[in-house]
């Protein structure tokens, strides 16, 4: 039976596709690290308070970065080039959504809508983040060589989605309630269509890998267009509610240790 367990169990059972899920995973993780980082070294002096969450968040996806490396190395494999059709995070910043990287790398000072854009462009992805995190954490939370590491991640994403829940509805209390619902709106649409592409491009080149059958890769390809499919019908509301979290002010002490577990 296909399943996402079974799909996912697979992919774990040979060197050569978990070192491609874990390079991307980890690239991933890292391009957000750096650009967190340098959003809470340009923060306008209005929102100097908010510098240490970013800081906490970055420092967060720095951590999962090094996580899935040492998870691989660990089964004594290197890191592999990550294929530019599956880079979710630079797609993103292609495609316009989120804070460009030109734009970070200035030494420019960040204004409140460029702040309110950022938490924005997180809601969303982190949104994504927390649901892929607490999917492995349901089938893979006992297993003994990855774990740990999902609950470690999962957590801190559930995290990360609370702060921009909180952050977001502070903006919105101020007077960005319009701006916020409408770049939510657009992340969301593009986000959607973004990881419908990453996704069968990273079932395509899994399937080379793992020897699928042609019937099964079209299996797996319609089933990822019906996601998106429900996700362009109404799923993408999920993406743009706001709500005070259960979890109150989720970044705001130090990030905690990153032990290299794996």
């Amino acid at each position: 039976m296909l399943s996402a367990k079974s799909l996912f169990q697979e992919i774990l059972a040979h060197d050569e596709s978990f070192a491609l899920f874990c390079s991307i995973a980890a690239s991933g993780e890292s391009q957000g690290g750096w650009e967190n980082a340098r959003i809470a070294a340009l923060v306008p002096d209005s929102e100097r308070e908010l510098a240490p969450k970013i800081t906490r968040h970055g420092a967060d996806e720095d951590k999962h970065g090094r996580i899935f490396n040492a998870l691989m190395k660990k089964r004594g494999l290197d890191p592999v080039p990550v294929p530019p059709e599956t880079d979710y995070t630079m797609l993103l910043e292609k495609n316009g959504i989120g804070l460009a990287h030109e734009q970070l790398k200035r030494d420019e000072r960040l204004t409140v809508q460029d702040i309110v854009t950022y938490l924005s462009h997180s809601r969303v992805t982190e949104q994504r983040a927390s649901e892929q995190m607490d999917l492995l954490r349901k089938h893979f939370a006992d297993h003994p060589d990855i774990g740990r590491a999902v609950k470690q991640i999962s957590n801190d994403e559930d995290n990360h989605l609370a702060y921009c829940h909180e952050e977001l509805l502070r903006f919105a209390r101020a007077g960005h309630g319009r701006a916020i619902q409408r770049t939510l709106r657009a992340c969301a649409l593009a986000e959607i269509r973004i990881y419908r592409d990453v996704s069968l491009a990273v079932m395509a080149h899994m399937g080379r890998i793992l020897g699928w059958s042609r019937a099964r890769s079209v299996v797996l390809a319609v089933g990822i267009h019906a996601v998106y499919a429900y996700e362009r019908l109404g799923g993408w509301r999920r993406m743009v509610s706001l709500k005070a979290p259960e979890r109150r002010n989720a970044l705001g002490g130090p990030a905690s240790a990153e032990p290299e577990f794996a």
